[in-house]
């Protein structure tokens, strides 16, 4: 991931900035199932406590880069937004696991023990507490899913800063458990 490019979000006396990024994304996620699936991956450089910010950063190889730049992907937001030229990124820099994270509802889980057979209704109580989600401390984008049409929320985690980069997949939202981004 040695490219990137930024795409800032600008100010909008119409819709507020987590609406935009929410829609920006959509269309990322859109692009990225036709053309680039699992070349390019997303950070948030402007990240603080429960807001995403304003920029949305693509990293990867030039190519791929340039592939999904050169699809009509932004069409529609071009006038909510700019974006920069690809560039390399810096050398020197930090890295970073940059996931979605998935948390089951003590109630989903509960419902699933229950069809499952695995616990009765009252031993689902009993072993599976009602507990806040940690989730509710993560920032999130809220998107359409493209299987089942359904609004849901992908939560975004910023893991620590390494020295080295590591390798890995990223999944269609170009995020991933395992591999970095560069972060600075």
């Amino acid at each position: 991931m040695e490219c990137y490019l930024d795409i800032q979000l600008l100010p909008d006396p119409e819709f507020n900035e987590q609406t935009l990024l929410n829609a920006l994304f959509a269309k990322f996620h859109r692009a990225m199932n036709k053309v680039a699936q699992g070349k390019v991956a997303v950070s948030f450089p402007d990240v603080k406590n429960k807001r995403l910010g304003g920029k949305l950063r693509l990293h990867g190889r030039a190519e791929p880069l340039n592939t999904l730049m050169a699809e009509n992907w932004l069409q529609g937001m071009k006038d909510y937004c700019s974006f920069s030229d690809i560039k390399e990124a810096p050398a020197g820099c930090k890295y970073r696991v940059v996931k979605r994270v998935q948390v089951k509802s003590a109630h989903n889980k509960r419902k699933r023990s229950i069809a499952k057979g695995w616990l009765t209704e009252i031993e689902a109580i009993k072993q599976i507490p009602e507990n806040p989600l940690a989730t509710d401390k993560l920032p999130y984008l809220e998107v359409k899913s493209l299987s089942n049409s359904n609004r849901m929320r992908v939560y975004v985690e910023h893991g620590s800063l390494m020295d080295q980069p590591l390798q890995g997949k990223l999944n269609s939202y170009g995020l991933s458990a395992e591999a970095t981004i560069p972060w600075f």
